[in-house]
Formats: structure tokens, sequence, C-alpha cells
């Protein structure tokens, strides 16, 4: 009989077969991506992939059991170098070159790092520089630490590539950057003090040598989060399925009943239905996802979300997860809606009403409710205790799918008061809302799907652009200087001299830093000058004075486990020196960009990257042309959301919008062709063709203007909670509502509502004469 059902019952099915297929081809696709990224393959050296020893200073502080890279090293001792004079010296230094960002090194370690000269030849005087993508006998303007100066190219050198390096002779490279980065010798030294690396561990004397793993950490995010949602609203999408399916079966049911079939053996039918169209779907998703998975290789990689050498390696647990997975969808889906066709009595067979007077059971009812206060009480909690958390991307990407549950759970609930705020004119408005009415199953099956992507569409894209906001209204609120120079690489000593001698001027210089605390935690910090930061900078003091910052002091934010004014602090700062620091005031936390603040003498080896300047504009601009007003380096540095979090967005959407047309059509498939009666009902009574299928796809977008109320109120309880997390932090910025997205999701939803119950419907008007002739 199950088999029976099945052959009967295929083109119903359907949809639920290509829900489980594509959540499985989806969770395959994204296991066998994501088990890659586990372990990133060795990074070999590069930049010293030709020298056979080289000797560097300890880069890292130890705190317990872990290292944190420092900030500022301190170099190798230029007594060690002395020692060798056979030793290649090495220094690396940020250089601004004709509006490109490069690094600065003496000639003689370029060949170490398989730089070849193409044409021309190498530097023999101070201003001449060797790079590539350049003529020989041109000249550039280069901006390092040490001033602004025209350089002559005497050579060019081929791409590589790590890096993009500019190369200096010897000795001005030593004049520009003092500190010794790296010797490079020819055998292993007897010496103290410092690392000395040979073979694979040259690689740590590279330019980022974990950049591989660490890029492969936003790309587990991604995937993980891509899965998570195809999990969720694959099961979402199959118990709806079958939820309607069995309403649409009672008389089929009652008529087994009828027949002499107990309640256990009705639900081992329906349960044998899942389980084969788990199996057979399963297995094709499994096929689908292992030829998808290096298309999406390929994509992460033409993207840069992912590092170039990225493949889809052999992987073969993700398979059977996937199966496993899938299967257990199709039986959970269908496990609820068993327990209702159980109850399925046999004078059932006998009904010819199609009106649900009783769309929600108890359990459902009280499943929503327990969901809807589980949901609610969460988000109360996080903004009571920690309003922080509700601002990080693992939050608000995960927080709305629980409330969309429970907001799913009680459409049947919601749709009656829903509907008569989407009222149509007319007599098809009135038989729209009456159908809709009387059919809350079959409009709560619509409305569903709908809902899952409006909500998500308007939570996930409305969190990242009110946070977004937020940290841009952050940095207006803080920012009070007239004018702005900046540099990423740092600033030279000369333009900062310049800007601090003209006359009546407030000048506020900082640096980036950062110190590390006995927990193995660090915070980002800026070096400023105490006496400008409280006249330049509206910081949000919640206790004690910026004035009280010195040499001796510190000032921290409210994340700190110790944030007590006057309380000591043992820390490590930059280069890695213990030290004891009071605590001169406590900052709240805000979106969270506001880190410390410690004087220069804190962050020995920091370079000023920005100055913040009030007053005499027009001699400010004379000294230093580079200059920028407040609103112009406000724009530049105004906050975006990154590609990897735009790029997981993206696809969390279409996912959510592929089950939604899936949903709908498979939803609307069955209600359509279960409305031959009703339809023929109103040939009879004089409706035309065109009058029907107006009825019909008006219904439809009716429907759908339900499920995206729901899904609006959805986005508003999560946007409203950020809004006040957001106040806690004494952030005050607006909601920012995506009305645009919510626009075109809507649409889309819409379109393939009225698309899936158009077609049946003409379908059924030329094999059954349901629209009359």
């Amino acid at each position: 009989m199950t088999l029976a059902a099945l052959r009967t019952r295929a083109v119903t099915l359907l949809g639920t077969f290509v829900a489980l297929a594509l959540g499985v081809g989806l969770l395959v696709t994204t296991g066998l991506a994501l088990a890659s990224t586990l372990d990133a393959p060795p990074q070999h050296p590069e930049r010293f992939a030709g020298a056979p020893v080289v000797v560097r200073a300890f880069d890292e502080v130890r705190i317990g059991d872990r290292t944190e890279p420092l900030a500022h090293p301190h170099g190798v001792p230029p007594e060690l170098a002395a020692r060798f004079p056979a030793a290649i010296i090495d220094r690396s230094f940020p250089v601004r070159a004709d509006n490109r960002d490069l690094v600065g090194h003496p000639w003689p370690v370029a060949t170490y790092g398989g730089y070849r000269l193409v044409a021309g030849r190498v530097p023999a005087r101070a201003d001449e520089v060797v790079l590539s993508g350049s003529a020989p006998g041109s000249t550039i303007t280069v901006t390092t630490a040490a001033g602004t100066d025209v350089r002559t190219v005497v050579g060019v050198v081929g791409p590589v590539p790590y890096e993009q390096a500019v190369f200096f002779h010897p000795a001005e490279a030593a004049r520009l950057s003092p500190r010794i980065d790296n010797l490079v010798l020819q055998s292993t030294p007897d010496v103290t003090g410092v690392r000395v690396l040979t073979g694979d561990n040259r690689r740590l004397a590279d330019p980022d040598p974990d950049r591989d793993s660490e890029a492969l950490v936003a790309v587990n995010a991604l995937l993980g989060t891509a899965g998570g949602v195809t999990a969720f609203v694959s099961v979402f999408v199959v118990a709806s399925t079958f939820a309607f399916s069995v309403a649409q079966r009672r008389r089929e049911l009652g008529l087994l009943r009828t027949a002499g079939a107990t309640p256990g053996q009705v639900r081992r039918m329906l349960l044998g239905e899942a389980a084969v169209v788990g199996v057979v779907a399963s297995a094709a998703g499994c096929l689908l996802g292992s030829r998808a998975a290096p298309v999406l290789a390929r994509f992460l990689v033409e993207e840069r979300l992912a590092p170039d050498w990225f493949t889809v390696g052999g992987h073969t647990w993700p398979y059977q997860v996937a199966f496993w997975t899938g299967l257990l969808v199709a039986l959970t889906g269908a496990a609820a809606a068993t327990v209702r066709a159980g109850r399925v009595r046999p004078v059932e067979a006998l009904r010819e009403a199609a009106v649900d007077s009783r769309a929600l059971t108890p359990g459902r009812l009280v499943a929503g409710a327990a969901l809807l206060a589980t949901a609610l009480g969460l988000v109360a909690w996080r903004i009571a205790t920690d309003p922080g958390e509700a601002l990080h991307r693992k939050t608000y990407i995960t927080q709305p799918m629980l409330l969309i549950t429970a907001v799913a759970l009680l459409t049947p609930l919601l749709v009656r008061p829903l509907l008569r705020v989407v009222r149509l004119p007319g007599v098809i408005g009135l038989l729209v809302r009456e159908n809709a009415a009387a059919g809350v199953r079959r409009t709560a099956a619509i409305a569903a799907p709908v809902l899952i992507t409006v909500a998500l569409a308007g939570s996930l894209l409305g969190a990242t652009a009110t946070i977004t906001e937020a940290k841009a209204t952050e940095l207006r609120d803080r920012t009070t200087a007239d004018l702005v120079i900046s540099a990423e690489g740092g600033l030279d000593a000369r333009t900062v001299a310049k800007v601090r001698a003209v006359p009546g001027t407030t000048v506020l210089t900082s640096a980036p830093t950062e110190v590390f605390l006995p927990d193995g935690s660090s915070s980002e910090a800026r070096a400023v000058d105490p006496a400008s930061l409280a006249a330049l900078r509206i910081l949000p003091v919640e206790a004690g004075r910026l004035a009280d910052l010195d040499d001796g002091s510190i000032v921290v934010n409210e994340e700190w486990e110790r944030h007590t004014v006057g309380e000591r602090v043992d820390l490590w700062i930059g280069d890695g020196t213990r030290t004891t620091l009071r605590i001169a005031a406590v900052l709240a936390t805000g979106t969270g960009s506001t880190g410390a603040y410690v004087t220069p003498h804190n962050a020995p080896g920091a370079v000023p990257d920005l100055l913040e300047v009030r007053g005499q504009p027009d001699a400010v601009r004379a000294a230093v042309p580079e200059v920028l007003t407040r609103d112009q380096w406000l724009a530049g540095e105004q906050p975006r959301t990154g590609r990897q979090t735009r790029a997981g967005l993206l696809v969390v959407l279409g996912i959510a919008l592929v089950y939604t047309a899936i949903a709908l059509a498979n939803t609307l498939v069955m209600a359509t062709s279960d409305r031959a009666r009703e339809v023929g009902a109103l040939r009879f009574a004089g409706a035309t063709q065109r009058q029907v299928l107006l009825l019909i796809a008006a219904e439809a977008l009716t429907v759908t203007a339900v499920g995206a109320l729901l899904g609006l109120a959805v986005t508003a309880v999560d946007l409203l909670g950020i809004r006040a997390a957001l106040a806690l932090l004494s952030v005050r910025s607006p909601i920012v509502v995506p009305w645009e997205a919510l626009g075109a999701v809507t649409t889309a939803c819409a379109i393939a509502a009225v698309t899936a119950a158009l077609i049946p419907a003409v379908v059924a008007r030329h094999r059954q004469g349901m629209l009359g002739r």
C-alpha cells in the first residue's frame, strides 16, 4: 500500500523529494568543503626559501601556556649582528610609493625570496630603488616613517606571490628602518636569546606565516553557517509539507480506517512513505553534492574567500553525515504528521467540507508558546547580562531561527487576525479572505516558508546594517577634530613635527599598539598624548577621568575583567615587557571598537598612524598638503560589512529563497489540485475563467503578504533587541531596516507563489475541465 500510495502521489511528493535531495546535496557540498578547511597544508618558506639559516629575535610573548605575537618586536640586537660580519642583514618596513602599499627591504636579501632582476641594475646610491611594475630610469615618490622623497628606479624585478616589495641600498634601508629584523647566515650559529630558523621553520620569518590557516577560519565559519541554515530550513519545509499532506488526505485515511486499518498501521504507512522518499532523495543528494563541491571550492577561490591552493579533498564522512541526516529529516518531518494521521476517524471518509475547524492542536500550541517564550527570554537575558553578545555574528544569525520556529508553529492561530489586515476590496477580496480563513492549514503552510525567507532577510541584513551604522555613529560622535592626517603604514616624523609646529593648534597623536593580560587574552590599544586626548576625543567615560592618564596608568573598557578606577592590573605591553599599571578611567564597551589607551611610554616602537588637529586649518594645509577634513576622513573610515560576512549572508538567503520556492510550489500544487470542486462551483455560479484565475492569484498574493507580515514581526523583534543592546552599550544609533532587500525577497516569494498556484489550475483546466469551457 505504501508503494502504491507513492506511485499515485508522485507529483505531490516531488516537492519533498527535491527539498530533501537539495538539502542533502548542500550538506555534502558544504561538508566536503568544510572537511578540507580543517587542516591547512604545510606552508613552506617563501621570502627566505633560499637562505641556509635565518636568525630572528623572539617576536612572541608567552603568557602561561599560550603565546601571542608581539605588536612591536625588539629585533635582532646590533651587537649580535656585529659578531657575524658576513651575515646578510634584513629589515622590513612599510613604504607608500605612488599610491601603492609596499614593503621595503635592503637589496641583498632579494635573491633568497625568489626575486630576479629582469631589467636594469641593483641600487648603488641612497636615492635608487628596485621594484616590479616600473621601468628603469623612471622616478617615484616614496613615503616612509623617515619622510617623503623622490627615488629613481634603477632596476626591475619579477613579481612574487607573497608580497609587493621595494628594495633599497643597504645603508639607506638601515637609515629608514634601524631595527634589524633578521640575519641570514650560512651555518647554524652558537647563540642564545634569539630564534635560529632552519628548514621549514624559516617560514616563521615570512610575512603572515599562518595566513593560510587563518584564511580558512573565515571559510569554515561561512560553510558552517550555510550547513546549519540548510538543515534548519530543510527540516522546516519537509515537516510543513508532510503536515499539510496529511491534512489533505483525511478522507483517504478515513477510508483506510473504515476498511479496518488501525492507527498504528496508518502511521507506519506514512513513515514508510517518508523512509522511501528519504532514502532515494538522500542518495540523489549525495550524488549532487559530489559534483557541486569542486564547483564551490573554485567559487571560493575566485571570489578570494579562500586561498588559491584550496581544493576539496577525498573525505568520506560528509557523505555519511549528509545521507543519514537526510533520512532523519524525512522521518522527523513525517513523525509529527503521523501522530495526527493516527487520530483520523473512519467518519472522515464521509467528509465533504474543507473547513479547518481545528488547525492548531494543543501540542502545537504549547510547543509554539514555549518556543516563543524561550526566544524572547533569551533576547532579554542576553541584553541584561551581556549586551555585547547580541552584536556577535553567531548570535544574530542563530537567534532568529528560534523565533521563526515559534511563530511558524503559531501561524494557524495568527492567520485569521492578519487576514483582516490584508484586505482586498470587492467580491474577489471577500472570497479571498473567506477562502484563506476557511483553509487555515493551507494558508499556514503557504505563509510559513515566506515567513522564513522574509525573517532571515530582515533579521540578518538588518542586524549587520544596524551594527555597521552604530559603528559609524560611534566614530562620528567621538571625533571632534577639524582635520585628520592618517597613513596605514605610519606617519613619518617630519610630518608630525610640521603639524605640531603650527601655532594655535591642538594635536592628538595616536599610534596602534596592543596589551596582553595574564588570562591569555589581548586588547587593542592606542598610544596617545594624554593632554590632547580629552580635548579631541569624546569617549564614553563611565568612571574616572581621561586627564588622569599618565605613564603609570591605563584607560580600559568595561569588557576587562578588572575595570575599577584605581585598581592595578598586571599586563605585558606591545614589546613584551611586563608591567603593572593603574586604571585611570573606564570606558563603555560600545560596539567593540573601544580599546585601551596608554601613553607612548608604554608603547615603545609604536609608530603614529593618525593625527587629529583642531584649529588653524589653512596653516596646517600649507604645512601638510595631504591633510583631510573630518568629513573626508570619516567617509574613508566608514565601517563596511566584510566580504566573508556578506557572502555568507547571501548564501544563507539564497538557500532560504530556493527552499521557499520549493515549499510554495509543492503546497500550492497539492492545494490547487484539491480545489477542483470549489472552483467548479464558482464557474457554475457565473464566474469567468479570468475571474477564477484572478481569485487564485489574489489568494496566493494575500497569503504571501500574511507570511511577509509575520516575517516583519520577527525582524522587528530581532532588530529591537539589537537596538536595546546598543543603548546599554552607550551607543545611540537608529535601526536600519533593509527595505530594498525585503521588497525584493517578498516580490520573489509572491512571483513563486502566483506561478505555483496558476500553473496547476491551468493544467487542471485542460485535464479535468476545472475552469470550465
